[in-house]
């Protein structure tokens, strides 16, 4: 074989070797690739039939489906919104202030974070934060009667019963047939020694929702406290066993009749108010007592 045969065949040889040597797979790429794809895939939104399957489940799963899908994308508006209904759903508003105040970092002034930020905060036992949070809804949205009628309720909560009828008012004069506004401003008149207006409240709220347990609770009692004891036993018929509203008229006769005058009644009656969330469901007839109790909004 000729020089130059030979010097073509060492090089026919090398150049195959390179490029065996380049089509070789590499170990640490393909692994990286196969991390890349993982993370991907793990990082991907649930599908529509997930979210269905997990917002049907129990509230406990729910809160854990949300708190993966939170985790994925910690700026996603809704997803931060509904992790922090579901954490509310299983009792943790603390955890839900915090998601709603880091989103809000995001979304300044945002009225869909401002509204369950004050319910959280209320829930969490903290009436001058849920104010805040309802009184800055009211000022960006002034005509939605939902943030004036929970603002309402936060500052009624704060013994400012005035300013709270005030906003009462304003939700009223938006939605004049809310009855948990009409409910609840008339326990704020009752808080405030007005016991008349407190009965054409309730009397109004007991119409427009006639089988609210709380409503006709709460009209019984600002009856009661008038003396009106026959009415009270009359409204609290039929929503409440016997035994129960008779042992509620017979307290609240002992406490006038201990008490030496109508304004430590008041008192009494206002240390056994239940300051409920907004999203309370109202309490079954047997779990009905002697005390006021908020409703909804």
């Amino acid at each position: 074989m000729s020089r130059a045969k030979t010097s073509l065949a060492a090089l026919a040889f090398a150049l195959t070797g390179v490029t065996a040597c380049a089509t070789a797979p590499d170990p640490d790429a393909e692994a990286n690739a196969q991390l890349q794809a993982a993370m991907e895939e793990a990082l991907k939104p649930a599908t529509p039939e997930e979210i269905e399957a997990a917002n049907n489940a129990d509230p406990l799963t729910k809160a854990n489906f949300w708190a993966k899908e939170y985790s994925k994308n910690a700026e996603n508006l809704d997803n931060a919104l509904t992790f922090a209904d579901a954490l509310r759903g299983i009792g943790s508003n603390e955890r839900a202030i915090e998601v709603l105040s880091e989103i809000m970092v995001i979304h300044p002034r945002e009225p869909r974070i401002l509204m369950p930020l004050g319910r959280a905060f209320a829930a969490n036992g903290n009436p001058l934060g849920a104010a805040r949070a309802f009184e800055e809804v009211a000022a960006i949205e002034p005509g939605r009667a939902e943030a004036w009628a929970a603002l309402g309720t936060a500052l009624d909560q704060l013994e400012n019963h005035k300013n709270a009828q005030t906003a009462y008012d304003r939700a009223l004069a938006i939605e004049p047939l809310r009855a948990s506004t009409l409910a609840n401003y008339g326990l704020s008149l009752a808080l405030s020694g007005d016991l008349a207006g407190a009965e054409a409240k309730l009397r109004q709220a007991t119409d427009l929702s006639p089988n609210d347990v709380r409503i006709r609770e709460n009209l019984a009692l600002i009856l009661g406290l008038q003396g009106r004891f026959d009415e009270m036993q009359e409204t609290s018929a039929g929503y409440a066993p016997d035994k129960v509203v008779e042992q509620n008229v017979e307290v609240l006769k002992e406490m006038i009749q201990q008490s030496p005058g109508e304004k430590a009644v008041r008192s009494q009656i206002a240390g056994q108010t239940a300051a409920a969330d907004a999203s309370e469901p109202a309490p079954p007839a047997e779990a009905t007592g002697l005390r006021l109790r908020r409703t909804g909004g």
